[in-house]
């Protein structure tokens, strides 16, 4: 690759444009080894198709134990390819599978489309117009046509998916599962045709066929599959595992509702509706419907006599039924697969129920198990919640297990090299359940003996902590764990005795650090804590930022660091992908540096972004990079003005805090600020104003339903943004916007725009933001207190206040043991609830529950970090009266950020942790 050459610096836009296998184990659900409903047949009896008149009725609900060397193969199936019934045999070297070679050979290369043939990709798009969608030319809208091409793209995936799979599977590689409950990819189209090579290919086959491809990308929703950083992380992880060549699958939940669909009241109150985003067809994943296991809640367990072992029998079983979505990978034919599970009845209609008139309980059954895969995040402030997150945990990470173990079987290894070809990662403590249900699985099903199984178990997982928030680790009630998993709460009983044990013989008598550090919490009622369960079941554990990771091992994971070391604690910082957070939503921005470093490999090298540093100083350079930022303002306001009236001065500074609403993320203390600027402005003569420099504040976010106080935040940055949107008086000088429903497809137009990344959570309280890596690889500067990417940027390029991560806990300490009143600790806060309460932004007692927060605790430092926001914010004014200086510092932040890919984050979990290695399939 070509470095900075003078031709390429010269030549600077002006503007730039706007194997065989062992057959599968996997069952069909209805001869399934863990469950006995079947077509007449008996447990533990050979099954029959045809009537049976000798069912013995004590034996139903009772689980069917098929052994091992018995189950029966699998001939064909939609989940990866044939493979003769061969045990032992790997490679399918000189023999085809099934059928005439030739003729399969023939018809798979029919398919073939050239990557460049525009003709070629028409011909596949109007095959799904006429075919899949039973369409005319003269019948066609946009949303036909963006199916359709969503249809003919996902069949160039699949063959990739196809040939990824097939040469995993004949390599038989060491596999990497990632368990997320969140996967936030957003829209689908665009990145998918970006990431095989094929975008302008299919805007100008498209383009032919009467229709814009910009307007086909509208079409598509995005897919409420996550809610904030967890999922958006887990998305970026999944294309870099596949662009990286590594033989991993991701594994979560096909929720048919996203969290909620977030509306505003015309009081400025967050409303939740349905986001019923599969009310039509998503054509991007792929219905696995002969891949389904059963899963089984509630009932009773029994011991074996003389053995680990035990039976859990009756309650309710349902099926966890896979659908698959590829993710292709860049500039490789790689592609992995993320398979999300959705809840089915085993029996979905009760005829008899139903001949005897009473219909309702004809359809119970489905109705109770649909509901576990009905919505993102039940509301937990209520019993029945708590109960219908659990049962998604389980049924997700069970299911999950069941097809990774699938796979392991075909290999016909020992259990005992379990981990030599299996490492699962989970994505915080909401799989953690899994440590026990694999424990289940081998006990119980496989006959291994607990000892050998914990030996097992503890070297196949890894997990990953996202807080250091003691407030903010999952933890269960024990009366629902031994209601709905009776079997699992026998097993983390015996897991934490033994841990207890060896607790015990460390430190004798500390009776104290037993109870901080037992995975059962003590007191009334009694809890299982999550992530002390996935500490002790796990071989690493990994923060994501290297503050946030010295924080768990000097703050709440202290006692663990003691009895299992420092080398079990690492640090994996977090990162993003550049594909689609530049190249994606920012191709002016991805455009000019391809040109300026005379190659597109900054896209999978992250790091030669610092090639870039000294182009700073170049001035037509700094001219195109304005030119860039202002059209991305300028499309930013255009959807403002469109989507919620409010018109916006593209010259002001965009500030942008975009995140889920929380009090340590201190959106309070942004408003507040906002508040102070408006009344400052309001007491200014006019020869003043003409000194202030114009700031658009916006906000997006939601607030969990339960969660008032975040959701009084909503409602007084709403009111506030109406008070001084409408305040003529104040012109260009301020706006505030508040963004509905916030989503991936909102931030591939809003970061872009960005002129200033706010990111004020308290200190010590937020990991390595993956919103403020986006932001700043955009060119936004960081306004914020200490984070880790000030150092990669450096500090000059920064705003930076309030207190530090170390004096968090003395603050708060004095805070709420030797407070003083609130006009000693920010007179300029005090002076802005006096404004609040005047009820300039309406009835002023709604706001008393939010002020209270900080007038008697102030947990959060928001008015100890009051003045010192002020001050920074100050000198943001400062610098941006400098515009020359300010575009410096932009480009100087954005080249800096090439560490912050998400393909230094994978390589680093996969060298570190995994132990997982590149298999790229051959070209």
């Amino acid at each position: 690759m070509s470095a900075l050459t003078k031709d390429n610096v010269d030549k600077l836009p002006d503007a730039v444009s706007t194997s065989p296998r062992t057959p599968s184990a996997h069952h069909q659900p209805t001869l399934s080894r863990r469950s006995s409903v079947s077509a007449g047949g008996v447990a533990g009896q050979p099954h029959s198709y045809g009537p049976s008149h000798n069912v013995d009725v004590s034996q139903i609900g009772k689980p069917v134990h098929t052994p091992r060397k018995e189950r029966p193969s699998h001939q064909r199936s939609l989940t990866g390819s044939y493979f003769p019934t061969q045990r032992g045999v790997v490679g399918m070297e000189h023999e085809w599978p099934i059928g005439d070679e030739t003729t399969w050979k023939t018809a798979l290369d029919a398919n073939d489309v050239d990557p460049e043939d525009a003709q070629g990709v028409a011909n596949t798009v109007v095959h799904h117009i006429t075919t899949s969608l039973a369409r005319q030319a003269g019948n066609m809208d946009t949303l036909a046509a963006y199916q359709a091409t969503a249809l003919s793209v996902r069949d160039q995936l699949i063959k990739r998916w196809n040939e990824t799979t097939t040469y995993h599977t004949s390599r038989a590689p060491k596999r990497i599962y990632y368990l997320s409950i969140e996967w936030l990819i957003g829209r689908s189209l665009d990145n998918a045709v970006l990431n095989l090579g094929m975008r302008n290919t299919y805007e100008d086959a498209t383009r032919k066929l009467g229709f814009n491809f910009e307007d086909l990308l509208n079409e598509e929703r995005d897919a409420a599959l996550g809610n904030g950083g967890l999922g958006r992380l887990a998305a970026c992880y999944i294309d870099s595992m596949a662009t990286l060549c590594l033989p991993g699958w991701g594994y979560g939940l096909r929720y048919n509702y996203g969290i909620f669909k977030q509306l505003l009241s015309s009081t400025g109150e967050q409303l939740e509706a349905p986001d019923p985003w599969l009310d039509r067809e998503n054509p991007w994943e792929i219905p696995r419907l002969d891949v389904a296991y059963p899963i089984r809640f509630y009932g009773h367990v029994e011991s074996v006599p003389n053995s680990d072992k035990a039976v859990w029998q009756g309650g309710m079983e349902c099926l966890a039924v896979a659908y698959d979505t590829p993710i292709p990978g860049y500039a490789t034919k790689n592609c992995a697969n993320i398979r999300l599970w959705s809840a089915k009845p085993v029996q979905g209609f009760d005829l008899n129920s139903f001949n005897a008139g009473n219909y309702e309980a004809s359809v119970q059954a489905s109705s109770e198990v649909g509901n576990i895969t009905q919505v993102l995040y039940p509301n937990d402030n209520m019993y029945a919640g708590k109960l219908l997150r659990l049962q998604q945990q389980y049924l997700w990470t069970s299911a999950s297990l069941q097809d990774i173990l699938r796979r392991f079987l075909k290999l016909d290894k020992p259990w005992s090299q379990l981990s030599d070809f299996i490492c699962i990662q989970m994505n915080d403590t909401h799989p953690t359940i899994a440590i026990a249900e694999l424990m289940r699985i081998l006990v119980d099903e496989e006959d291994v003996p607990y000892d050998q199984a914990w030996k097992i178990t503890t070297k196949v997982f890894a997990y990953t902590n996202h807080t250091v928030l003691p407030e903010a680790l999952e933890k269960w009630e024990l009366s629902l764990f031994e209601k709905l998993l009776p079997r699992h709460l026998q097993l983390i009983y015996r897991i934490n005795y033994e841990f207890m044990g060896q607790v015990a013989k460390r430190w004798p008598n500390d009776m104290d650090r037993m109870r901080r550090m037992s995975i059962i919490e003590e007191g009334t009622p009694k809890y299982v804590r999550m992530a002390h369960l996935a500490i002790v079941g796990s071989f690493k554990v990994n923060g994501v930022a290297e503050l946030h990771s010295q924080l768990l091992q000097s703050t709440i994971f202290r006692d663990f660091v003691e009895f299992k070391g420092r080398d079990f604690f690492t640090n994996v910082t977090n990162g993003i992908t550049p594909r689609r957070w530049v190249l994606q939503c920012n191709p002016e921005l991805a455009e000019l540096v391809t040109h300026t470093l005379g190659s597109d490999q900054w896209l999978t090298n992250a790091q030669l972004l610092r090639n870039l540093l000294p182009m700073a100083e170049d001035v037509n350079f700094r001219k195109a990079w304005d030119v860039i930022k202002k059209n991305n303002k300028r499309r930013l306001a255009d959807v403002l003005e469109e989507e919620l009236g409010i018109l916006v001065n593209v010259d002001s500074i965009f500030a942008c805090q975009i995140k889920r609403m929380h009090e340590y993320k201190r959106q309070t203390l942004n408003i507040f600020a906002i508040i102070h600027r408006y009344m400052q402005i309001k007491k200014a003569t006019p020869e003043e104003r003409k000194k202030m420099q114009p700031w658009t504040f916006i906000f997006a976010g939601k607030a969990a339903p339960g969660y008032y106080i975040a959701k009084l935040v909503i409602r007084l940055i709403v009111n506030v943004g109406k008070v001084i949107n409408n305040d003529l008086d104040i012109g260009d000088l301020l706006n505030v916007c508040f963004i509905p429903d916030y989503s991936v497809s909102i931030a591939e137009v809003l970061i872009p725009a960005a002129d200033v990344s706010v990111q004020i959570s308290t200190a010590g309280t937020e990991a390595s933001g993956t919103s403020n890596m986006k932001l700043a690889i955009n060119g936004a500067l960081l306004l914020g207190t200490v984070d880790e990417i000030a150092e990669d940027a450096g500090e000059d390029q920064c705003f930076m206040f309030g207190h530090l991560a170390d004096q968090v806990q003395q603050v708060r300490f004095n805070n709420s043991y030797n407070p003083i009143p609130l006009d000693q600790r920010s007179p300029e806060l005090a002076e802005v609830f006096k404004y609040i309460e005047s009820g300039v932004f309406g009835d002023a007692h709604i706001y008393e529950s939010l002020t209270k927060t900080v007038y008697e605790h102030d947990y959060y430092l928001v008015s100890n970090d009051f003045g010192s926001y002020l001050a920074a914010q100050k000198l943001v004014d400062d610098v941006w009266a400098n515009r020359d200086e300010w575009t410096k510092k932009a480009i100087l932040t954005a080249f800096a950020m090439g560490d912050f890919s998400s393909d230094r984050s994978v390589q680093d979990y996969a060298d570190g942790i995994w132990g997982v290695e590149s298999e790229r399939v051959p070209e």
